[in-house]
This record gives C-alpha cells, structure tokens and sequence, in this order.
C-alpha cells in the first residue's frame, strides 16, 4: 500500500507540473506546488472521510467522548469503515517517513517532523493493534483539519504572484487562509485534542476499564504528540509577531532556512531544493 501512495503522490505531482508551466509560476514557487497540491488532496479526503464517521454515522465519539470506551474488549472487531481510514492514514504516514528522508525538502524542523511520523505511525499501528480504533478516528478529525487549511494556504501563496504579475484574489485567499490555519490550530489541536481525547484516555478509560493494558504507552505517545504541536504552535507565534510587527510586509514561507542552520542528511552534489512551507507541513 505504501508504494500505491507513493505512486499516487509522484503521479499527482507530474501533473501538477505542468499546470505550474501554464500558470507562469516563479521557478521556487513551481518546485514547491506540486508537494502542497498532493498534500493538500490527500488531507482534504482523509479529513472529509473522518467527519463524514464522526457525524454522518452512529459514531458519538466527539460529542461524548468517554463512550470511546464504551464496551471495550481486547480483541474486539474493528468497523470496516474505520479499517479503511486506518489503511490509508497507516500507509500515508509510512510513505511520509521515506518521503522526510529522500523526497521533500530538508527543513529545520525536519528533525521533529520525522519523530512526528514515526509517533503517528506507531499510534495508528498499535491502536488498531489492541482496539483503540474509535480514539483513533477523533485524533485523525482533530488533526488534519489544520493540513488542509496549511496546504490550501500555501498554494494561494504559490499562485499570487505569477507572470510577473500579482493577483490579489489568491492574496486575500493566503491571508485569510493563513488567519483559520492559525486559529484553527489553537482551537483543534490545543484546546479540543486535550479537552476530548486526552480526556477520554487519561481519565474515562479507567473508569470504563479499570484495568486497561498500555494505558502509559498509549497516553505518552498521545502527550508527546501534544508537546510537538505546542512546538509547532510558536512558529505559528513567531510569524503572527513578525507580521504585526512589520517584519514581514506579505504573507510568505517562514519555514525557510539556510542550509547553515538546517543542513540536509542527504548528501548531493544536485542543487539543494528549494525550502518551502508556512509553517510546517503535517502534524497526525
């Protein structure tokens, strides 16, 4: 499966080549689209499907989230609607750890980000391993919500400034875009991930199942997911300040850094790809 997601991300970015071409985009502004729109088509489909099973089925995790463990027996069998969002979630984040590595661009925060994918992938493997599918589902809803705003925001910044010229329809989408992925982080990932999931896990799980196994393992990786999007959080902080404070006179990248300060692993004699990014690329 994962070479399927891999052959359907290079697949969507030989065809966003050549919309780059027609569009005129700036040689940086072309090398970047084509990573965002793939991102950004897979977030959209995996965010969709996840609503559509938070609230367009019986599933009642996100507005009470303690029935996540209603019910709960080890070895109990999974949904197949909620199999088929952990299929595609568990070989997208496989494929993202090959891709941090050899495939998109090394970033400062590049470190982080590949811990990011190694936690998510090993929540997604070990929840579905041992039935903690339905917290599973609300973690995924809360998350990439944030994605599809970030990618979506980045390809109007991509598209502004094209031919020469600037069009300001695409600049008002980027500013807009960038204000909802800010708040929308704070409101998902900060405040609704801890008031729902941890929660659920930290303290309904004992009172459901008094005896619950991997109850540390679990909420330390979930904990740990919630310290890196607090990590994430101050570039988000730090690039609010710089615009309110009139360092940054339009909205662009901020997570380009010079390759003295993010050196890439790897080694290349190849011109070093471009930076890009607003301000980070996934969170889970």
């Amino acid at each position: 499966m994962t070479r399927q997601r891999e052959h359907a991300r290079g697949t969507c970015q030989g065809h966003s080549k050549p919309l780059a071409k027609r569009c005129r985009l700036q040689p940086k502004d072309a090398a970047k689209m084509p990573e965002s729109a793939w991102k950004f088509l897979f977030y959209l489909g995996a965010w969709s499907y996840s609503a559509y099973l938070l609230f367009g089925t019986d599933y009642p995790f996100f507005h009470d989230p303690p029935s996540i463990f209603n019910d709960w027996t080890s070895g109990m069998a999974v949904p197949r609607d909620i199999a088929v969002a952990y299929l595609l979630q568990g070989s997208f984040y496989g494929h993202s750890i090959y891709a941090t590595l050899y495939m998109d661009a090394w970033r400062k925060d590049s470190v982080v980000m590949l811990i990011h994918h190694v936690v998510t992938l090993v929540l997604i493997v070990s929840s579905y391993a041992f039935r903690y599918h339905n917290v599973g589902i609300l973690v995924l809803f809360l998350h990439d919500i944030s994605d599809v705003q970030l990618e979506f925001t980045k390809l109007n910044v991509y598209f502004k400034s094209r031919g020469g010229s600037t069009y300001r329809l695409h600049a008002l989408v980027a500013d807009l875009g960038c204000v909802s992925f800010s708040l929308s982080w704070f409101w998902f990932r900060l405040y609704w991930f801890p008031l729902k999931v941890l929660y659920a896990t930290c303290h309904c799980s004992l009172r459901s199942v008094p005896d619950i196994p991997f109850y540390f393992f679990f909420n330390a990786l979930l904990l740990l997911l919630t310290l890196m999007n607090l990590y994430w959080f101050l570039y988000i902080v730090a690039f609010a300040a710089k615009v309110l404070t009139g360092q940054m006179n339009e909205l662009k990248d901020v997570r380009d850094y010079d390759s003295a300060e993010a050196p890439s692993p790897k080694p290349s004699k190849a011109e070093k790809p471009p930076r890009n990014g607003l301000v980070k690329d996934k969170l889970f």
